[in-house]
């Protein structure tokens, strides 16, 4: 990724700048909103045939944003921080007059009639969407290969998984189709993808950004927030997005925190950072272990203080969140009944409407969504209910407690983002739990509510490929992940270059 101001017409050299270059360029009249928008678009029409990113790629939409962005310049109004900027959207956000299928065929051509608020924010900023990307069926993966429309595939080998649920948002970063995205992250949806594929995802606390018109899965979990290939332009992103919603009854209504200033700040000198036993040892790959001991030498001599922490409830988590997840979703889910909106199969005046649901569910639903829908299903049924669901209420609580008390010790916690690196497509396709296994270091903190960023730390040297550092902050704390993201990017690229591929070889 070039590091250079200089900007100029060619495609290539659009596409290589930052998000904060490229709106820095457009608001000192260096390039106009047009040009950037038709160069990203010539790189999706280029590269995507072969990554699969987008489901959907809105090209008159985007241009008359773009055009509007240039208007409003040449009128010498002020322009927001990322105006004119490229962005690709996870297609679990609506989007007025654009598809929203949450890479089901149960939603397959539904146009939804009004924005969701992360949307509306976005175009509000002035922010170019592109258009929708891949995902697993319903947020409900961790690979893409969950989706209605087929996978993704990751820019470093698109042999492999791009991660998931957002793994579309996050392919798009890495191939330089888009130099932002938003994603959405239940168990690390957001941070498990940008390890994989060598980019910056940010979870942040819960009820930081608005799920109002976010496509539901598991409503206590469900958090939206910012991809970028920079720790500055996913706070710039952070702070576009973010704020309380009155259309959202779980967005907390406390100011944003200053994470734009915490990512032009960046220092760990006197902080204390925490390193957790349970974050490793069986199952974790090599490679992995060996560049996130580096990372922990790293912010030593970067100024911090390294504290050992026990969280024993931590190893019952991946056990909790498939017990809570899917009972949300089977709950969630149960208003695509082929009734009101989206796919009807059997309507034609021989069934009943029992039957039509039963059609249309059967047709418009994967396998792993069915499998979620009946897990969770059992675990909410009546003499069940206290033995799973509840049960697993209470480990949370103990998860939370875990975290309160290490944050009592530590400002922040680091840990691999996932215990290996990109795996290839279809080799956990049959195996549910292995899969599950990719979000072992990501869910703890989806179900205490805290604020966690996925930042590049390097190739693992066994395949050459990303592996991520996981940042976790407290609740409310999410300028934390910031100030030591930018600090750790800045030492990294000082020391050994910004990991992100130039030009992938399949592209």
């Amino acid at each position: 990724m070039t590091d250079s101001t200089n900007t100029t017409s060619s495609n290539v050299d659009i596409i290589k700048l930052t998000a904060a270059e490229i709106a820095a360029a457009i608001a000192a009249g260096e390039l106009t909103a047009v040009e950037v928008t038709e160069a990203h678009l010539a790189r999706i029409g280029a590269v995507d045939e072969k990554v699969h990113a987008f489901l959907h790629v809105d090209r008159e939409g985007a241009l008359a944003q773009a055009r509007a962005v240039d208007e409003k310049r040449a009128r010498g109004e002020k322009l927001g921080p990322l105006a004119g900027v490229p962005l690709a959207l996870k297609d679990i956000f609506t989007t007025k007059g654009v598809p929203t299928t949450v890479g089901s065929k149960m939603l397959e051509g539904w146009i939804p009639p009004y924005d969701a608020t992360v949307t509306a924010r976005l175009k509000a900023a002035d922010v170019v969407i592109l258009g929708k990307t891949n995902m697993d069926e319903f947020a409900m993966g961790s690979s893409t290969e969950n989706s209605a429309y087929g996978p993704t595939g990751n820019p470093w080998d698109l042999s492999r998984v791009p991660g998931g649920s957002g793994g579309g948002s996050s392919a798009a970063l890495a191939s330089y189709q888009a130099p932002l995205a938003i994603g959405t992250d239940t168990g690390g949806s957001i941070r498990q993808p940008a390890s994989v594929t060598g980019t910056v995802g940010v979870k942040p606390t819960y009820g930081g950004v608005s799920r109002y018109g976010m496509v539901a899965f598991s409503s206590s979990l469900d958090q939206g927030g910012p991809c970028a290939r920079t720790v500055l332009d996913a706070a710039l992103l952070h702070e576009v997005i973010a704020g309380h919603d009155p259309l959202d009854s779980t967005s907390v209504d406390e100011p944003v925190p200053a994470v734009v200033e915490a990512a032009r700040n960046g220092s760990v000198d006197g902080m204390r950072v925490g390193v957790v036993k349970q974050f490793r040892g069986e199952g974790y790959q090599a490679g992995v272990v060996q560049r996130f001991d580096e990372s922990v030498a790293l912010l030593k001599e970067l100024g911090a203080e390294i504290v050992e922490l026990d969280c024993p409830s931590f190893d019952l988590a991946l056990s909790a969140y498939y017990l809570i997840a899917p009972s949300e979703c089977s709950s969630n889910l149960a208003r695509f009944d082929g009734l009101r909106y989206g796919l009807r199969i059997g309507d034609d005046g021989t069934h009943s409407a029992e039957e039509v649901t039963a059609l249309t569910r059967e047709a418009g639903f994967g396998d792993e969504v069915k499998r979620r829908i009946m897990l969770g299903t059992y675990a909410l049924s009546s003499g069940y209910y206290d033995a799973y669901y509840g049960s697993a209420q209470k480990v949370r609580t103990l998860i939370t407690r875990d975290f309160e008390k290490a944050f009592e010790q530590v400002d922040v916690i680091v840990s691999p983002t996932t215990p290996t690196t990109a795996f290839p497509i279809g080799e956990r396709a049959d195996d549910p739990m292995a899969m599950y296994l990719a979000d072992l270091c990501t869910i703890p903190t989806n179900l205490a509510g805290n604020a966690a960023m996925s930042l590049p730390c390097g190739l693992a040297p066994e395949d050459n490929l990303p592996v991520g550092l996981q940042i976790i902050a407290p609740a409310l704390k999410d300028d934390r992940l910031y100030k030591v993201g930018a600090a750790v990017e800045a030492a990294f690229v000082e020391r050994w270059g910004h990991p992100l591929i130039e030009e992938a070889p399949s592209l």
